[in-house]
């Protein structure tokens, strides 16, 4: 039977895992003149081709207002760029530019390196159930918060 402590602490434990995973992040950054936030939205980017403002938010599961404030950074440095949206005029689609495409490229392929540093002693059946556990406890968390 769980132990109500122990989910507890699992939970919990998503914050010093996210420091620290943002932490790991920032260093593989040094050098890229990228933040944190702009690499994000590039990721995003990569992952799902050119998307309008809101999908990124949806994406990023953050509010519209902060990314574009991200859009905003990457515009500015040429990484991104707009583009029409044939499905709204007034919001147009973000698509990388080459150069952020070449730089988030980058990025990820140090990034997967780290990662894979990381996993190197860990069992793969463990990593998978723990993102079984993890997906399972987002989702209740998000419903418990909704039927609230």
């Amino acid at each position: 039977m769980m132990k109500s402590e122990d989910l507890y602490k699992v939970i919990w434990m998503s914050r010093p895992l996210m420091q620290a995973a943002e932490a790991l992040v920032e260093k593989g950054l040094q050098g890229t003149g990228l933040t944190v936030r702009a690499r994000a939205v590039l990721e995003i980017l990569l992952r799902h081709g050119s998307l309008s403002v809101p999908d990124i938010a949806f994406h990023l599961e953050i509010k519209r207002q902060y990314v574009q404030v991200m859009i905003n950074e990457t515009l500015a440095e040429d990484l991104t760029h707009k583009l029409a949206n044939p499905r709204h005029r007034n919001s147009p689609l973000i698509a990388l530019t080459e150069k952020g495409r070449h730089l988030i490229s980058q990025v990820s392929e140090r990034e997967l390196e780290m990662v894979n540093a990381i996993g190197a002693d860990l069992d793969p059946d463990d990593v998978r159930v723990t993102l079984e556990v993890t997906l399972a406890l987002v989702e209740k968390l998000k419903t418990f918060v909704r039927e609230e």
